[in-house]
């Protein structure tokens, strides 16, 4: 589902020119309302999911992108990584309700220029697409924090990796390891397919790999995938 042509009729020309990419259409309906009524912003164009998301950006090559992270398909990561491959001076700005370690680093070594939470406020946000527009990056107070901490503390060995995995997702990755796909672990673990993702994802993040094939040699490695 996509939505396009919502301009600020006094900034023609001159507007910083957004896409918006979120799978809920409250929010999107809610952002395009308000930063249509900012000077200086134009939406361009709306999108549900992360495909959308880059066929627009092909099409209306905006300056700032406004990036949810959690969708069925491509996710926020894969779709502000290959937003930037094709533009890189493009500036995606996350806007996502999820502060995890598994969600906020992927994104930022995707490329993404700025995190914001759902909980932002509306002039917060405008704020935040200027400000990406001059070259200057938000971070959430709670992101940066985040990240002056990783920064502070020891890297954990590859070996010890898998200790940071919660029981579940141990389950996961032990089916994934046995070749299951995700709507089989899902069948298996009477979850959600939605819900194996988010967990396929955070396995990723941990472990530090970036594939399903690369998590399951490291399972059959340390003896996981029993």
């Amino acid at each position: 589902m996509e939505t396009v042509g919502h301009r600020n009729e006094t900034e023609i020309g001159q507007s910083i020119k957004v896409l918006l990419v979120d799978d809920h259409e409250m929010v999107r309906i809610g952002l395009a309302a308000v930063l249509d009524t900012e000077d200086g912003i134009e939406v361009v164009g709306e999108a549900s999911n992360g495909f959308d998301g880059i066929r627009l950006a092909q099409a209306y090559k905006p300056d700032v992108v406004l990036m949810d992270l959690v969708m069925d398909g491509m996710d926020g990561v894969e779709t502000t990584r290959k937003i930037l491959e094709l533009y890189p001076d493009c500036k995606v700005i996350v806007l996502t309700s999820y502060l995890d370690d598994s969600k906020l680093y992927p994104v930022i070594e995707a490329g993404a220029f700025s995190y914001l939470l759902k909980t932002s406020r509306a002039n917060e946000i405008a704020d935040a697409i200027r400000a990406a527009a001059r070259g200057q990056s938000v971070l959430e107070s709670q992101v940066a924090a985040k990240m002056m901490n990783r920064f502070r503390q020891p890297q954990q060995t590859a070996a010890k990796a898998h200790e940071q995995l919660t029981e579940r997702e141990m389950d996961v990755l032990k089916l994934v390891a046995q070749g299951k796909s995700n709507q089989e672990v899902a069948d298996e673990l009477f979850i959600g397919i939605k819900t194996v993702k988010f967990h396929v994802t955070n396995i990723f993040s941990k472990l530090g790999v970036d594939d399903r094939t690369q998590a399951a040699i490291y399972a059959h490695k340390h003896g996981l995938a029993e």
